[in-house]
């Protein structure tokens, strides 16, 4: 009896406004700009106050009703109706600021016992792939996610999405690791080969479960739905019903947008009729039962591996790979950018300054960047609130750019207390070598931990690296500490024996981080 698991995903952004500049200057004409104000200037909280609440009214609140109303009819029979959703942490933080009911319309669902809520990144990010720190701010998502499901609807998952269905074996294994029991990704042609979408998987190094998406069967809803063009438009309850049926496999997974009732395909197309009617004709068909991920992964074995190497990350978007985020240099750039001031904020350790960034992590902004053509290209523009990629692109550098302002007003206040502690990337990091080149195994990602090593490095390899002036230069351009680098500056001029250099080295470097 083939299970079927429906999964919706539920997500809207912080979209930028398209006139950051000037607020940010109306702002500042009244005084001190705080790191709030900024906030309020780079995000447009009219515009999405207005998407919420039309989303709301057309998706969220009718959409959610039918359901849970299915639910309810059918809960005490032999064939229960259960959906499974996946909830930005974003979407719940703007329902409470402006649309309390889309959040107790979810509880009641989820009361009702046949709801599992997934896991996912509480700012709906590609985190994951930001070089050098990647799994750690993903680690950080993850659990704030965790902590506002458990807050408002009292719920542990056990599976877990990364944005936008991305994965790779690394990523399974991450959570994994984290505790999770299945990842639910997209069920990608080349990666499957021969094998169909419709069983359970398991990836390569580790033991964690894999749901991939029919993205056929998901499709013929979320896309096709409403195209009249359709060879088999209209789509009925009874059709689809029929099409589920005759689906070999153990499990289908059935993952659509959410917003597909009521937004993306309006009300006057017969989409509520269809979720209404839909749970009934399915339960008309012998073999036919409804599941959840939860479920489905502890009644059937995984049948092979879904191997996805990291180069060759996968998704649910475009080309089923990662360029819809990262796919040109207007997104890398923006996303280095982005990813390189994550040292200074976690240094700072303001709760204002780290919201404000994190909020800048969210994938839709490098959505909106993208450069692509055709009907790809299409539901790139349908989704963007601007006219093209590059003024996307520059919103954000702008809105990042007024963030580094704050950051550097932020360090000024306590330069050594923040600068300390501040670690950076492994690809900046000081690595101890010797004079012939060989590496001794010891870095250091911060000044605290350059000073502890100086302790354990070859006296050889801190005398090559002090006559070569690279200890200065790494004080300077990492820290941007003048002082301190013209300081280290004299002691390697200093007419000293090897000892008493690094003696003073120390003592440079310690009462510095004293003040």
């Amino acid at each position: 009896m083939p299970s079927l698991v429906f999964f919706f995903e539920v997500h809207q952004p912080y979209r930028l406004r398209k006139n950051i500049h000037v607020k940010l200057v109306e702002k500042a004409l009244k005084g001190r700009l705080e790191v709030k104000d900024v906030e309020e200037a780079i995000f447009d909280e009219e515009l999405n106050k207005y998407v919420l609440n039309r989303v709301a009214d057309r998706c969220y609140i009718p959409a959610t009703k039918i359901i849970t109303e299915n639910i309810e009819r059918y809960k005490n029979t032999e064939k229960p109706f259960k959906v499974t959703f996946s909830i930005s942490g974003v979407l719940l933080e703007q329902a409470l600021k402006w649309r309390r009911d889309v959040v107790e319309v979810f509880q009641r669902a989820v009361d009702t016992g046949m709801v599992e809520l997934a896991e996912q990144t509480y700012y709906h990010s590609i985190a994951a792939f930001m070089p050098g720190y990647g799994f750690d701010e993903l680690r950080e998502q993850v659990l704030e996610h965790r902590k506002i499901i458990q807050e408002l609807f009292n719920y542990n998952p056990v599976s877990i999405e990364n944005t936008e269905f991305t994965y790779n074996n690394d990523i399974a294994c991450f959570f994994n690791n984290m505790g999770y029991k299945v990842m639910l990704t997209e069920g990608v042609d080349w990666v499957l080969g021969w094998r169909s979408p419709n069983y359970v998987y398991k990836t390569r190094d580790c033991d964690i479960r894999v749901l991939t998406r029919n993205y056929r069967l998901s499709d013929d809803v979320g896309f096709r739905f409403s195209d009249r063009k359709w060879d088999q438009y209209p789509l009925t309850a009874d059709k689809y019903a029929s099409w589920l049926s005759a689906t070999p496999g153990d499990v289908v997974f059935i993952a659509i947008d959410y917003e597909t009732f009521g937004e993306h395909h309006w009300p006057e197309t017969g989409i509520y009729e269809f979720l209404k009617w839909l749970p009934g004709e399915i339960r008309k068909h012998q073999n036919l039962e409804f599941s959840t991920p939860r479920e489905v992964v502890e009644k059937y074995p995984p049948r092979d591996v879904y191997d996805v190497p990291p180069w060759a990350t996968i998704s649910w978007a475009d080309e089923r790979d990662i360029s819809a985020w990262l796919g040109n240099e207007l997104q890398w750039e923006a996303f280095k950018a982005l990813t390189e001031l994550r040292p200074f904020v976690k240094a700072l350790n303001d709760p204002e300054i780290t919201k404000l960034w994190k909020l800048l992590t969210i994938s839709d902004h490098f959505y909106y960047m993208a450069t692509k053509f055709g009907s790809i290209g299409e539901v790139h523009a349908y989704f963007s609130p601007y006219k093209n990629a590059a003024i996307a692109h520059g919103l954000f550098m702008e809105a990042l750019s007024a963030l580094i302002v704050k950051i550097a007003e932020k360090i000024k206040e306590k330069p050594r207390e923040i600068l300390a502690r501040l670690v950076v990337p492994e690809n900046k990091a000081f690595h101890f070598n010797l004079s012939t080149g060989e590496y001794t195994g010891l870095s250091a990602r911060s000044i605290i931990e350059f000073l502890n090593t100086l302790d354990k490095a070859p006296l050889e390899s801190i005398l090559f690296h002090l006559n070569r002036g690279d200890i200065e230069a790494w004080i300077r351009n990492v820290f941007f500490l003048d002082e301190l680098a013209l300081a280290i500056e004299e002691i390697r001029k200093e007419p000293l024996d090897i000892m008493e250099k690094v003696v003073k080295l120390k003592k440079v470097i310690r009462d510095w981080i004293e003040g």
